[in-house]
């Protein structure tokens, strides 16, 4: 098993985020990205505003890399204009994966409507620029009934909608990483979760995000049955270590 090739290499924090200036953080992004080039990960996920600089360190190493972006992260609470704005500049700047935050706050207090629109638009807009679409569920902040009812309402606006061989490019993500627990507990990859969303998102693809902490932690996930991983320690994982990193 190659498990760099379900590793999405992330670094999603903004300066003030990771307490350093402007500069150091775009040093801090180069060196991810040039990273995830040398080990030849799946992916390289990045904030929207780096998304050109990735796609040109990328076609100048002559990689095959992948670039991913976030979609009105981390709270997803924006109106639909304004994610759809954020993609097509997203797609512009030839991102190749869209991971859209789904309102999960408007999903908890009963808008399904707005969740059913918000998916259905977003998706339509990156299938028809041949982009894999990711919907994030944010399950940390869901019970354990919403998840299984989010999974089941993303999989069920996708296969009324699109064709069967889309299925594969929509997925379902369990978490942004940002989501604060309590603990400092997994904040979206935990197993009982990714299980719930296993079988409610089916056949729709699964990514883990918010807690993979180890080699041993990746592949149960790959082994539950997950396409994507989503991690800030990629190489560290790769390696076969543990990390202490969040997201």
């Amino acid at each position: 098993m190659n498990i760099k090739q379900y590793l999405d290499s992330t670094y999603l924090k903004t300066a003030s985020q990771a307490g350093i200036s402007e500069e150091d953080n775009i040093v801090v992004v180069k060196n991810a990205i040039s990273e995830a080039i040398r080990e030849k990960f799946k992916l390289i996920m990045i904030r929207p505003e780096y998304v050109s600089l990735a796609k040109e360190m990328i076609l100048k190493a002559n990689s095959n890399l992948l670039v991913g972006t976030v979609i009105d992260f981390p709270q997803g609470n924006s109106n639909l204009e304004t994610k759809i704005k954020e993609a097509n500049e997203a797609i512009k700047n030839g991102a190749d994966d869209l991971d859209f935050v789904c309102n999960y706050e408007a999903f908890k207090n009963g808008n399904v409507s707005l969740i059913k629109e918000e998916i259905l638009m977003g998706t339509q807009i990156g299938l028809a620029n041949n982009k894999t679409v990711k919907w994030i569920i944010e399950a940390a902040a869901l019970t354990d009934k919403e998840i299984i009812q989010l999974s089941a309402l993303i999989k069920n606006v996708i296969i009324s909608n699109f064709k069967e061989e889309d299925y594969a490019s929509v997925f379902v993500k369990s978490s942004t990483g940002f989501y604060i627990t309590e603990n400092n507990l997994p904040n979206g990859a935990t197993v009982p979760t990714i299980i719930m969303m296993l079988e409610n998102a089916s056949p729709l693809p699964v990514k883990a995000a918010g807690g993979v902490r180890s080699y041993e932690d990746a592949i149960q996930m790959i082994r539950l049955g997950v396409k994507r991983i989503g991690t800030s320690a990629a190489k560290t994982i790769a390696d076969g270590n543990n990390t202490t990193n969040q997201y």
